[in-house]
């Protein structure tokens, strides 16, 4: 039979932000707070923000060019971003410039040129 925790919070026992989830196959442990998006955006072809988590604003910098602004910094520059354009002759996106306070796209259409798109990034690492 089947069980359904409700809980509001979840905390660890050695570290209370950290909780190791069990894999598939029952041999491996992901560490939870790892692996969750620290902060994910869907901008228009102005910065504009459609929809947002940890995101507080975003930046038009020039043609394709658009920075976004973490709500909660980052702990360091390191984190990994990656996202994508999809409208407009836009295909696809690249993650340029990282500080601990934003993050900075490009989009691109396929002759490598600048253009501007709405786009889509997330970003994974820890939180200051």
């Amino acid at each position: 039979m089947a069980s359904i925790l409700k809980v509001d919070t979840i905390t660890g026992v050695a570290t209370a932000g950290s909780i190791a989830i069990t894999g598939e196959g029952n041999s491996t442990t992901t560490n939870l707070q790892q692996g969750l998006a620290k902060a994910w955006v869907r901008g228009g072809n102005d910065a504009s923000l459609t929809d947002s988590f940890n995101i507080s604003s975003g930046t038009d910098l020039n043609t394709g060019y658009y920075r976004y602004a973490f709500s909660s910094a980052m702990a360091n520059a390191n984190y990994s971003g990656g996202g994508f354009a999809f409208s407009g002759s836009a295909k696809y996106s690249n993650y340029e410039t990282a500080t601990t306070a934003h993050a900075e796209v490009n989009t691109f259409v396929d002759s490598g040129s600048k253009s501007d798109s709405t786009n889509s990034s997330q970003y994974h690492g820890d939180l200051a």
